[in-house]
C-alpha cells in the first residue's frame, strides 16, 4: 500500500524528463558555440579595423610632419610625386616627401641620420611600403632607398585629384600628369586594405605648407 504524497515516477515520466534535459543542454551548447564563433568573428574585424587607423594615423602623421618641417615655402605641396631609384635599379615615379628628424619606424643600421627623403608605394604582395634614405649618405644618389613595410594589408593606393572645373573628386590608381608633362600633386590618397574576407578604405588629405611657423 502506497503512502500519501510519496507517488513514484513512472519509467515513461522518467524518459520524459531525461529527454527534455537532454534538449536543453543541446540547445545551450549551440548558443555557446555560436557566440563565441560569432565574437571571434568581430574581435578579427576589431582588430582589422583598429588596425587600419593605426596605419592611416600614421602616414598621416608623417605627411604634417614633413609639411611641417620649416623649409617649405607657402602654399608648396610637402608631398608631390618624385622621380626615385627603385629597388631593382629602375626608376619610379612615387609620393615623396622629407623628414629632417627622420621617424621611428626606419631600423637604422648605425646612428640615425637626419634629412630622410621617404616615398610610399602599395605593392601587390608586400603591402604599404616606405623607402627612404638620408642626403648625407654617401652614395646617397647612386644605392636604391631602403625599403620597410608599414603594413602587408594595404593592397592598393587611390590618388584623389579635385576638378575645380566640375567641382568633385576623380580618383586615379596612377599618379597624374598635366598637358604640359608634369606631375600633378593629389589632394588627398586613399588607402585600401584587404586581410582575408575584411575589406577597408581610409582617407589621408595631404597638407600644404602655410608658411607661418606652428603653435606649438
Amino acid at each position: 500500500m502506497k503512502r500519501p504524497g510519496h507517488a513514484a515516477f513512472s519509467l515513461i515520466e522518467l524518459l520524459l524528463a531525461v529527454a527534455l534535459l537532454g534538449g536543453v543542454l543541446l540547445a545551450l551548447n549551440m548558443f555557446v558555440f555560436s557566440m563565441g564563433d560569432l565574437w571571434g568573428r568581430s574581435g578579427d574585424r576589431r582588430l582589422f579595423e583598429q588596425h587600419v587607423r593605426a596605419v592611416t594615423r600614421h602616414v598621416d602623421d608623417l605627411f604634417r610632419r614633413a609639411t611641417l618641417a620649416g623649409a617649405i615655402p607657402a602654399d608648396t605641396a610637402a608631398v608631390a610625386p618624385a622621380e626615385i631609384r627603385g629597388e631593382a635599379g629602375g626608376r619610379v615615379t612615387l609620393l615623396t616627401f622629407e623628414l629632417p628628424a627622420g621617424d621611428r619606424t626606419l631600423p637604422w643600421p648605425e646612428e640615425p641620420l637626419p634629412d630622410v627623403v621617404c616615398s610610399l608605394e602599395a605593392r601587390e604582395g608586400r603591402g604599404l611600403v616606405l623607402y627612404w634614405h638620408s642626403r648625407l649618405e654617401t652614395r646617397f644618389a647612386d644605392d636604391p632607398p631602403r625599403a620597410t613595410v608599414l603594413t602587408p594589408f594595404a593592397v592598393g593606393l587611390v590618388y584623389d585629384y579635385y576638378q575645380a572645373d566640375t567641382k568633385a573628386w576623380r580618383s586615379e590608381t596612377m599618379l597624374r600628369k598635366d598637358n604640359e608633362g608634369r606631375w600633378l600633386t593629389p589632394g588627398r590618397v586613399t588607402l585600401r586594405f584587404v586581410h582575408g574576407q575584411l575589406k577597408a578604405e581610409s582617407t589621408v588629405v595631404l597638407p600644404v605648407a602655410s608658411g607661418a611657423l606652428p603653435a606649438f
